[in-house]
């Protein structure tokens, strides 16, 4: 079921920076329950489950909530926090 879910202001310029650099993205911050806010592959095949959190807002705004946390430690290392455009072109890197 997919519930509506808000989305953080850098969101749209990560994901067009992502596919920009090659990155094939689905956008699933949709979803809610603490699902990260994106799935992406980059073009050396690694997929990554990504969280985008703004890097301009309030700290409190920029932390994890219980849910994604609790996606955060399932996951483990695919999982990442991106709060940039730059943190975005390292990713499509890997």
């Amino acid at each position: 079921m997919i519930i509506g879910g808000r989305i953080d202001a850098n969101q749209p310029e990560v994901v067009d920076a992502l596919r920009k650099a090659g990155c094939l993205v689905s956008i699933t911050s949709d979803y809610g329950g603490g699902f990260p806010d994106l799935l992406v592959k980059t073009p050396k095949g690694r997929v990554w489950m990504v969280e985008v959190k703004d890097g301009t807002a309030p700290k409190r705004r920029q932390e994890l909530t219980d849910k994604e946390k609790a996606w955060q430690a399932k996951w483990g290392d695919t999982y990442v926090v991106i709060t940039s455009v730059d943190q975005a072109i390292a990713l499509a890197r890997t």
